[in-house]
């Protein structure tokens, strides 16, 4: 058995299989944390997850092999693999391609607030504030200049969007020179919104950014610069 084969029956012997032979495994987009979908591993389902990088389930109802997007393109690249404490719940945490849901939807989970008419359709929870602060800005590209500051920006142009960028990173160095906390605070919440628009205006998203971070996680910040020089 070599060094990969080995590893791999480490992993599967310390799942704890149900009397099926499964396990449930949710995947969780990596770079926003917003929980995409629940589905069911058997071992060879794990293993071709760990051989190719690409999230691969069980089905239950065909008794199958499936791949996420093997038919739509919407496939997960594999970022990590978490086991729980109780050694009986996966997490896999995940580039996502295009929607997780086949409904269309981001999420499987956007089914909220049930009342008298029962589960009613919503818009998915945002992973985090900055992938939710990313969709407002996006929706403000078709705003009115005259009732949105944003709008106003992003139809300024690229000098007028950096200039501001460059007025709150000047604020906030100021704020951090006279050690004010809360300015600190405040003048660091105007500079990463407005480096967010920055992006938007590029067709960039925060997301782009997190993934870049995600890279160079584990990395000596002497060796990310070693890297980049030509």
């Amino acid at each position: 058995m070599n060094e990969p084969e080995a590893q791999h029956a480490a992993i599967l012997a310390a799942v704890r299989w149900n009397a099926d032979g499964l396990v449930p495994a949710i995947a969780q987009d990596a770079r926003s944390g917003r929980v995409l979908m629940l589905a069911w591993m058997n071992a060879d389902a794990l293993l071709a997850t760990l051989r190719d990088g690409l999230g691969t389930y069980w089905s239950r109802s065909r008794q199958a092999l499936w791949r996420k997007g093997e038919t739509s393109g919407h496939i997960q690249h594999l970022v990590d693999l978490r086991l729980d404490c109780d050694g009986d719940t996966l997490l896999l945490r995940v580039i996502q391609e295009g929607p997780a849901c086949h409904t269309g939807e981001q999420t499987c989970f956007f089914l909220g607030q049930p009342g008298e008419q029962g589960w009613q359709h919503q818009a998915p929870p945002p992973g985090s504030i900055l992938d939710s602060l990313q969709g407002t800005l996006h929706s403000r590209r078709t705003a009115d200049p005259g009732q949105s500051y944003v709008a106003q920006l992003l139809r300024g142009g690229q000098d007028r969007i950096l200039k501001k960028v460059g007025e709150e990173a000047t604020e906030f160095v100021i704020a951090c020179k006279n050690h004010e906390s809360k300015h600190i605070v405040a003048e660091a919440a105007d500079l990463v919104f407005h480096l967010m628009v920055a992006l938007e205006d590029r067709d960039l998203h925060i997301d782009d950014v997190l993934g870049e971070l995600a890279r160079r996680e584990g990395m000596s910040g002497l060796e990310e610069k070693a890297a980049r020089r030509p």
